[in-house]
């Protein structure tokens, strides 16, 4: 089989909204348990086979999927998940929620230390 490679590595925001369309997701999620033919896809996401070649068109290029024509057909398009791409999304994302743990981590000691700080109010009668 001989394989294209996506044309540039696209940033995450690219990624993120390729990854936003119900559609694409749910065949990110069919061709994490095998490769597939476009038309496998299509059929079983109950998609037009024009409207499938956009999603996996947009897949593409954000680097998600890769595509792949067996040497005795070259007509024939296999998909498949780009597994170092989601990698470098499941990177950038544990990055943002430590930079979000460490802010929160930071409040939460701030409000501690106003509240040892304040002086103890009486009561009134």
């Amino acid at each position: 089989m001989s394989a294209r490679k996506p044309s540039r590595k696209p940033d995450v925001d690219t990624l993120l909204a390729a990854l936003a369309d119900p559609a694409r997701r749910r065949a990110v999620e069919m061709l994490g348990r095998s490769p597939l033919r476009a038309g496998e896809l299509a059929d079983r996401l109950g998609l037009a086979a024009p409207a499938m070649s956009r999603h996996l068109k947009a897949l593409r290029s954000a680097g998600v999927v890769t595509e792949t024509h067996p040497e005795f057909d070259a007509r024939v398009r296999v998909y498949a998940l780009n597994t170092q791409r989601l990698s470098e999304l499941k990177t950038w994302l544990e990055r943002a929620e430590q930079g979000w743990s460490e802010q929160l981590s930071a409040f939460a000691a701030y409000v501690a230390e106003r509240q040892d700080s304040k002086p103890a109010r009486k009561k009134a009668p």
